[in-house]
Protein backbone atom coordinates (compact mmCIF):
# COMPACT_ATOMS: atom_id res chain seq x y z
CA UNK A 1 0.00 0.00 0.00
CA UNK A 2 2.92 2.32 0.75
CA UNK A 3 4.31 1.77 -2.72
CA UNK A 4 1.05 2.72 -4.38
CA UNK A 5 0.94 5.94 -2.36
CA UNK A 6 4.60 6.61 -3.16
CA UNK A 7 4.03 6.11 -6.88
CA UNK A 8 0.96 8.38 -6.78
CA UNK A 9 2.94 11.09 -5.01
CA UNK A 10 5.83 10.85 -7.45
CA UNK A 11 3.40 10.84 -10.37
CA UNK A 12 1.59 13.91 -9.07
CA UNK A 13 4.72 15.97 -8.47
CA UNK A 14 6.12 14.92 -11.85
CA UNK A 15 2.86 15.94 -13.52
CA UNK A 16 3.01 19.32 -11.73
CA UNK A 17 6.56 19.85 -12.97
CA UNK A 18 5.52 19.03 -16.53
CA UNK A 19 2.57 21.46 -16.30
CA UNK A 20 4.86 24.26 -15.17
CA UNK A 21 7.25 23.45 -18.00
CA UNK A 22 4.35 23.38 -20.49
CA UNK A 23 3.24 26.83 -19.38
CA UNK A 24 6.79 28.14 -19.76
CA UNK A 25 6.93 26.66 -23.28
CA UNK A 26 3.54 28.06 -24.32
CA UNK A 27 4.16 31.63 -23.17
CA UNK A 28 6.49 32.61 -26.07
CA UNK A 29 4.09 30.99 -28.54
CA UNK A 30 1.11 32.94 -27.19
CA UNK A 31 3.08 36.21 -27.21
CA UNK A 32 4.00 35.60 -30.87
CA UNK A 33 0.34 34.93 -31.66
CA UNK A 34 -0.68 38.20 -30.04
CA UNK A 35 2.03 40.08 -31.93
CA UNK A 36 0.81 38.55 -35.20
CA UNK A 37 -2.75 39.49 -34.31
CA UNK A 38 -1.74 43.11 -33.70
CA UNK A 39 0.12 43.22 -37.00
CA UNK A 40 -2.99 41.95 -38.77
CA UNK A 41 -5.07 44.52 -36.86
CA UNK A 42 -2.73 47.26 -38.04
CA UNK A 43 -3.05 46.15 -41.66
CA UNK A 44 -6.82 45.81 -41.46
CA UNK A 45 -7.27 49.24 -39.89
CA UNK A 46 -4.81 51.11 -42.10
CA UNK A 47 -5.22 49.49 -45.49
CA UNK A 48 -8.61 47.80 -45.51
CA UNK A 49 -10.08 50.45 -43.19
CA UNK A 50 -12.35 47.87 -41.61
CA UNK A 51 -14.31 48.58 -38.48
CA UNK A 52 -12.90 47.11 -35.27
CA UNK A 53 -15.61 44.45 -35.22
CA UNK A 54 -14.75 43.27 -38.74
CA UNK A 55 -11.01 43.50 -38.09
CA UNK A 56 -11.37 41.42 -34.91
CA UNK A 57 -13.38 38.80 -36.81
CA UNK A 58 -10.73 38.68 -39.55
CA UNK A 59 -8.01 38.19 -36.95
CA UNK A 60 -9.95 35.42 -35.24
CA UNK A 61 -9.99 33.46 -38.49
CA UNK A 62 -6.23 33.79 -39.07
CA UNK A 63 -4.71 33.25 -35.62
CA UNK A 64 -4.76 29.96 -33.65
CA UNK A 65 -6.27 29.44 -30.20
CA UNK A 66 -6.41 30.93 -27.57
CA UNK A 67 -5.85 34.34 -29.19
CA UNK A 68 -8.43 33.67 -31.92
CA UNK A 69 -11.22 33.15 -29.39
CA UNK A 70 -10.20 36.40 -27.66
CA UNK A 71 -10.72 38.38 -30.87
CA UNK A 72 -13.85 36.44 -31.82
CA UNK A 73 -15.56 37.14 -28.49
CA UNK A 74 -14.40 40.76 -28.71
CA UNK A 75 -16.00 41.07 -32.15
CA UNK A 76 -19.23 39.53 -30.89
CA UNK A 77 -19.21 41.86 -27.88
CA UNK A 78 -18.92 44.87 -30.18
CA UNK A 79 -22.21 43.90 -31.80
CA UNK A 80 -24.03 44.69 -28.56
CA UNK A 81 -25.38 48.19 -28.15
CA UNK A 82 -23.92 50.61 -25.60
CA UNK A 83 -20.66 48.69 -25.37
CA UNK A 84 -17.77 50.54 -23.80
CA UNK A 85 -14.73 49.44 -25.82
CA UNK A 86 -12.22 49.69 -22.97
CA UNK A 87 -14.31 47.75 -20.44
CA UNK A 88 -15.14 45.11 -23.06
CA UNK A 89 -11.42 44.84 -23.94
CA UNK A 90 -10.48 44.39 -20.26
CA UNK A 91 -13.16 41.77 -19.74
CA UNK A 92 -11.94 39.78 -22.76
CA UNK A 93 -8.33 40.16 -21.57
CA UNK A 94 -9.22 38.58 -18.24
CA UNK A 95 -10.79 35.64 -20.11
CA UNK A 96 -7.71 35.38 -22.34
CA UNK A 97 -5.30 35.30 -19.43
CA UNK A 98 -7.20 32.51 -17.72
CA UNK A 99 -7.02 30.35 -20.86
CA UNK A 100 -3.50 31.18 -22.03
CA UNK A 101 0.05 31.19 -20.73
CA UNK A 102 0.42 34.97 -21.02
CA UNK A 103 1.81 36.68 -17.94
CA UNK A 104 1.07 39.78 -15.93
CA UNK A 105 3.35 42.03 -17.96
CA UNK A 106 1.57 41.10 -21.18
CA UNK A 107 -1.74 41.78 -19.46
CA UNK A 108 -0.63 45.28 -18.50
CA UNK A 109 0.76 45.99 -22.00
CA UNK A 110 -2.47 44.87 -23.67
CA UNK A 111 -4.58 46.72 -21.12
CA UNK A 112 -2.72 49.94 -21.91
CA UNK A 113 -3.21 49.26 -25.60
CA UNK A 114 -6.94 48.81 -25.00
CA UNK A 115 -7.10 52.33 -23.58
CA UNK A 116 -5.90 53.77 -26.89
CA UNK A 117 -7.86 51.44 -29.19
CA UNK A 118 -10.32 53.36 -31.32
CA UNK A 119 -9.43 56.71 -29.74
CA UNK A 120 -7.10 58.14 -32.38
CA UNK A 121 -6.72 58.68 -36.11
CA UNK A 122 -5.02 56.10 -38.35
CA UNK A 123 -1.46 57.40 -37.87
CA UNK A 124 -1.70 57.61 -34.10
CA UNK A 125 -3.37 54.21 -33.93
CA UNK A 126 -0.54 52.75 -35.99
CA UNK A 127 2.01 54.23 -33.58
CA UNK A 128 0.18 52.72 -30.61
CA UNK A 129 0.09 49.31 -32.28
CA UNK A 130 3.81 49.52 -33.10
CA UNK A 131 4.61 50.54 -29.53
CA UNK A 132 2.60 47.61 -28.17
CA UNK A 133 4.39 45.23 -30.53
CA UNK A 134 7.76 46.59 -29.32
CA UNK A 135 6.75 45.98 -25.70
CA UNK A 136 5.61 42.46 -26.60
CA UNK A 137 8.99 41.87 -28.31
CA UNK A 138 10.69 42.67 -25.02
CA UNK A 139 8.39 40.28 -23.16
CA UNK A 140 8.97 37.61 -25.81
CA UNK A 141 12.71 37.74 -25.18
CA UNK A 142 12.08 37.47 -21.44
CA UNK A 143 9.73 34.53 -21.99
CA UNK A 144 12.30 32.73 -24.15
CA UNK A 145 14.96 33.27 -21.49
CA UNK A 146 12.67 31.84 -18.81
CA UNK A 147 11.78 28.93 -21.06
CA UNK A 148 15.44 28.00 -21.54
CA UNK A 149 16.38 28.62 -17.91
CA UNK A 150 13.49 26.95 -16.15
CA UNK A 151 11.78 24.57 -18.59
CA UNK A 152 13.89 21.47 -18.00
CA UNK A 153 14.46 22.40 -14.39
CA UNK A 154 10.71 22.37 -13.67
CA UNK A 155 10.37 18.86 -15.07
CA UNK A 156 13.35 17.60 -13.10
CA UNK A 157 12.26 19.30 -9.88
CA UNK A 158 8.81 17.78 -10.16
CA UNK A 159 10.23 14.27 -10.25
CA UNK A 160 12.97 14.93 -7.72
CA UNK A 161 10.68 16.62 -5.21
CA UNK A 162 8.34 13.63 -5.38
CA UNK A 163 11.25 11.25 -4.78
CA UNK A 164 12.48 13.42 -1.91
CA UNK A 165 9.10 13.48 -0.19
CA UNK A 166 8.71 9.71 -0.59
CA UNK A 167 12.16 9.14 0.88
CA UNK A 168 11.31 11.38 3.83
CA UNK A 169 8.07 9.55 4.53
CA UNK A 170 9.44 6.02 4.24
Amino acid sequence: MKWIGAMLLIGTTTWAGFQISKRLNERPKHIRQMKNALQILEAEILYSQLSLKDAFMTISKQIPEPVSSFFETAALSLEEKNTDLFSMWNQRLIELFTSSALGGNEHEILKQFGRTLGQHDFDQQQKHIQLTIKHLDRELEDARDNQFKYGKMAKSLGLLSGLFIVLLLI
